[in-house]
């Protein structure tokens, strides 16, 4: 088989993943749409730029630490009709730890149309040594995805309220993986995740947000029947932090 049939074969099979992403996504109920649900005061005010961190909107949106020089970056991909500006408190606060974190704006709010943006920021950053890639929701299956085929740029994988695609075998890779999830959620359950250990490397960290839901892991407005959380906010997001520092800090001690 030569090289062209090969590429070829492939750039098929990548579009016929995406179209049957594309039919889940209406599965599960997410429109393929525009709309997107307002951010949030928190989040709102994460995004303006003071002593400690530096807010950038081209392009991509940025959290750069001033009083430190990253040399970890933390790419984020949100979840589905979810603006970008609503994770930027938790970015604003990874900065405030020293890592440079960036979340891309996704085509109709919906990472599977832009999966590889990725390449492009690593490129625009040569002076950072080490790359964690996350997301939340669709944003987690689609940072799964490019590990996946992307493995020797990644050095960490943070996976929010989601799990890996059924095509994205991380198992054999010998990076730090976690996976962080509500305990009240309604399809990243105790069982939809243990179903999907196969996929992941076996030391993977699994945090269970007793409380928690899908929408807070995010700060933007939820609808009465969505939110399904008997913890705040607040609490859910400082365990999300919490771990997600966990594995930060172990990246960053590997330099």
């Amino acid at each position: 088989m030569t090289d062209r049939t090969t590429r070829l074969r492939s750039k098929i099979a990548w579009k016929v993943g995406l179209l049957l992403l594309l039919v889940v996504l209406g599965v599960v109920g997410i429109p393929l749409v525009t709309y997107e649900r307002p951010i949030l005061t928190e989040a709102a005010d994460a995004l303006v730029s003071d002593d400690l961190v530096t807010v950038t909107r081209g392009p991509w949106l940025t959290f750069t630490p001033t009083e430190t020089s990253p040399y970890v970056g933390f790419i984020f991909y949100p979840g589905g009709r979810i603006a970008h500006e609503a994770y930027a408190s938790l970015m604003r606060t990874l900065a405030l730890e020293g890592y440079l974190a960036i979340v891309p704006d996704m085509p109709l709010n919906i990472a599977a149309f832009r999966p590889n943006v990725a390449d492009k920021i690593i490129a625009a950053h040569p002076d950072i040594d080490q790359w964690v890639i996350s997301g939340h929701s669709v944003g987690g299956a689609m940072a799964a995805q490019y590990t996946y085929k992307h493995s020797a740029a990644i050095d960490g994988l943070a996976i929010w309220a989601s799990y890996p695609p059924d095509n994205a075998d991380l198992s054999p890779l010998d990076i730090p993986v976690v996976l962080i999830y509500g305990g009240r959620e309604i399809r990243v359950t105790d069982d939809a995740v243990a179903q999907r250990k196969h996929l992941l490397p076996p030391d993977t960290v699994y945090v269970r947000i007793e409380g928690g839901d899908h929408h807070q892991f995010g700060s933007y407005e939820i609808p009465s029947e969505d939110h399904l959380a008997t913890v705040n906010r607040q609490v859910q997001h400082a365990q999300i932090i919490a771990a997600t520092l966990e594995l930060l800090s172990e990246i960053s001690g590997t330099r």
